[in-house]
């Protein structure tokens, strides 16, 4: 990383893909902190998330939307079980597919989640400006599509 006379880095000289990940870390790190005041980590997040959104998904489904192994997201869910977050509707059983659903505390622990996220927007805006945080937002989503479709938007 080049800094000029100790202030920031010099966007000349840095990799756009460099800087895109040292913002996305920051902000994560950021949002992970005060999920944990909340009794949550990004991964029982996103779970929860996904499950509000799309109730009886699989433990492999969730896991692969996370990019986790299967096992790990059995683990988050065990937590988020032990939690009274999510409860399992099927009998556990090797092949089975688990019918999982968020509950009442995980629909509160999910509200709890979103407004972490919704405090980090607004940092973001309160650091950059309105303006300026609704383009990054409309140029991360553009940049999101690009590299998983292989063409620009």
């Amino acid at each position: 990383m080049t800094e000029t006379s100790g202030g920031p880095p010099s966007n000349a000289t840095m990799s756009p893909a460099l800087l895109l990940m040292m913002l996305g870390r920051q902000l994560r790190e950021q949002a992970e902190a005060e999920l944990r005041e909340q009794g949550l980590s990004m991964r029982h997040f996103s779970a929860l998330g996904h499950l509000a959104h799309q109730p009886g998904l699989s433990y492999s489904e969730l896991a692969r939307r996370d990019g986790i192994t299967t096992q790990s997201m059995q683990a988050t869910l065990r937590q988020l079980q032990e939690l009274g977050a999510v409860e399992l509707l099927t009998e556990p059983g090797r092949g089975r597919t688990a019918d999982l659903q968020v509950t009442e505390a995980g629909q509160a622990l999910l509200e709890r989640g979103r407004a972490v996220l919704r405090a980090t927007d607004a940092r973001l805006s309160d650091a950059i400006g309105n303006e300026n945080a609704a383009a990054v937002a409309t140029f991360a989503l553009q940049v999101l599509v690009a590299l998983k479709t292989g063409t620009p938007e």
